[in-house]
């Protein structure tokens, strides 16, 4: 019996950074960069890929931000139910 679960969090976005990081790390020192430029990819895909990672990351955290200031704000409503009573 196998199972499988797809989920969608913002917590993700810790890992994504990470494999950012150490990709731009690598990239800088254009390791194994050689390989696949001779395989006929160009450094200009590796650089649109790590703006892409960048924009993902960024879309995450503006969606755990968006979740933070929601939350606050049910807060601050329940606070004030709370106090009219």
């Amino acid at each position: 019996m196998a199972s499988t679960f797809v989920g969608n969090s913002t917590s993700i976005q810790e890992m994504f950074r990470r494999v950012s990081e150490q990709f731009t790390a690598m990239f800088r020192r254009k390791a194994f960069l050689h390989w696949y430029t001779g395989e006929g990819m160009d450094e200009m895909e590796f650089t649109e890929a790590e703006s892409n990672m960048n924009d993902l990351v960024a879309e995450y955290q503006q969606y755990q931000d968006a979740t933070v200031e929601d939350e606050g704000e049910y807060e601050e409503e329940g606070a004030e139910e709370n106090y009219e009573e």
